[in-house]
């Protein structure tokens, strides 16, 4: 059996822009996605701390510091919004007990202030 586990988690990003007329996708600062082992393309979900939005899409790499929402997403959040970046993982169940996410947390300009690397 396989199970899908928490893979990597960026902890209370601020959203800095919201571009609807973008193609789609949640931008991210380069630093961010390396930190927390997320790849350009690779499916994200992001969590709205202040109105407790969720929704699926995938990440792109950014400007450094930069988490902007792009297209039907950008009419979830609002700039300055907190939201957590989460990616799973599928392992075997062997796999499981080794297992800890990547948990990285920022502060409100969105530099890393703890990562476990």
């Amino acid at each position: 059996m396989r199970r899908r586990m928490l893979k990597a988690k960026i902890h209370r990003a601020t959203v800095t822009d919201a571009n609807l007329h973008y193609v789609g996708s949640v931008s991210i600062g380069p630093e961010l996605l390396a930190a927390a082992d997320i790849l350009e393309n690779e499916q994200v979900m992001v969590v709205d701390i202040d109105n407790g939005a969720r929704l699926e899409t995938y990440a792109l790499v950014g400007k450094p510091g930069e988490v902007c929402l792009n297209g039907a997403a950008a009419r979830l959040v609002h700039v300055g919004d907190k939201v957590i970046i989460l990616t799973y993982a599928d392992f075997e169940e062997s796999e499981v007990k080794g297992h800890s996410p990547v948990v990285i947390h920022v502060d409100a300009t969105n530099k890393i202030t703890y990562s476990p690397r």
